[in-house]
């Protein structure tokens, strides 16, 4: 394996539209949500290893999780768990990560990736990651994966790449947000937009030097504890000063700005997994298009149902259609999947009425 390649494993998030699996105190990145007998955290980390060494791999994650992530990713170091003690995007902890990276090794590459996406073809993940890799050794780039529509989804951000290339690797033009359904149609109809998949590769000395240009202030931040990165001394450093960080994305903070961005059109089939819906994309399934993990079921007149419980108990379902059925401890959500998106409002009236215990 090439000592130079590093992986930045993203898993600080809550997953907040898979609750009431998802919770706070165990989000989804550490659930197999799948039902395969891995969680998406493990998963995700053998397929960053198949090309990159085990201790090459950096995991950022919230203090609370630390041990989670231990627990499930025994191989790994307490030196490799990035620990963020609050909760500030992903422009700081990317940043963190790659000055803690450069300080051990100067001529690394870098990927920085989701814990909770699913891609089938880990081989050709691996080609694609290679291939931006490349590029990324040999001149001072940005690059990221784009992910070919299927559908004018509005639920994703777009990457708009020139049109007249011929090159694998594509110029961005511009991110776009996520768009109404027209404009997504249009995108569509253009060919030239990709969905924003959130997976970024670049070398250390080009994501530092970008920092300087356009994050001079948070640059500093950073830079100021460099010795103490990778010492006993970095976790008072950490608790000290990154609540002084400002809360924002890779893409404001970066992507946005950067002249040199390259994107690479994706070879494998991608899902982010972000709903329930997204999910049940995924699953094996009935005759009647229900979608099961998990439980026992026993189904009358029930057509395109996804349905979860936990193992050893029996769902009975009678004159459902496509909805949502997830029972988790003292939580039972029955919920339309034409409005999935509405989950994450869902959680917050319940922790209102409830309390925190139950999110």
């Amino acid at each position: 394996m090439n000592k130079d390649y590093y992986a930045v494993l993203m898993a600080g998030g809550v997953g907040s539209r898979f609750w009431p699996v998802s919770t706070e105190a165990y989000p989804k990145q550490f659930h197999d949500m799948l039902g395969v007998g891995k969680t998406l955290l493990q998963s995700t980390f053998e397929r960053l290893t198949r090309f990159i060494p085990k201790e090459n791999v950096l995991i950022l994650t919230n203090t609370r999780y630390n041990d989670l992530v231990l627990e499930q990713l025994p191989m790994v170091t307490q030196e490799q768990v990035v620990l963020e003690p609050v909760m500030r995007n992903t422009a700081p902890c990317i940043l963190y990560a790659a000055l803690k990276i450069q300080k051990i090794n100067a001529d690394a590459v870098m990927i920085v990736a989701p814990s909770d996406h699913w891609i089938e073809d880990e081989a050709a993940f691996e080609d694609d990651v290679k291939k931006c890799f490349e590029k990324c050794s040999q001149e001072a780039v940005l690059c990221t994966l784009g992910i070919q529509p299927n559908e004018p989804n509005t639920g994703f951000g777009y990457i708009e790449f020139e049109k007249d290339s011929t090159e694998p690797l594509k110029k961005v033009v511009q991110f776009r947000e996520k768009p109404d359904l027209n404009t997504a149609k249009e995108f569509l109809r253009q060919g030239n937009f990709l969905w924003n998949a959130g997976i970024f590769m670049w070398s250390i000395e080009t994501i530092v030097e970008a920092f300087k240009n356009h994050q001079r202030s948070q640059y500093e931040l950073f830079e100021s504890g460099i010795s103490c990165y990778n010492t006993s001394e970095e976790k008072d450093f950490i608790k000290e000063n990154y609540h002084k960080a400002e809360n924002i994305s890779i893409d404001y903070a970066i992507l946005e700005k950067s002249k040199a961005i390259y994107t690479l059109p994706a070879t494998f089939d991608w899902n982010d997994l972000g709903t329930w819906g997204a999910l049940y994309e995924k699953l094996d399934k009935d005759t009647a298009q229900n979608a099961v993990v998990n439980a026992g079921v026993l189904l009358t007149d029930a057509k395109g149902n996804m349905i979860r419980s936990k193992e050893g108990k029996v769902v009975v379902i009678d004159g459902l259609e496509d909805f949502i059925i997830v029972d988790k401890d003292d939580v039972l959500l029955i919920c339309p999947k034409s409005k999935q998106q509405h989950i994450k409002n869902v959680r917050a009236s319940v922790q209102k009425n409830f309390g925190d215990k139950f999110v």
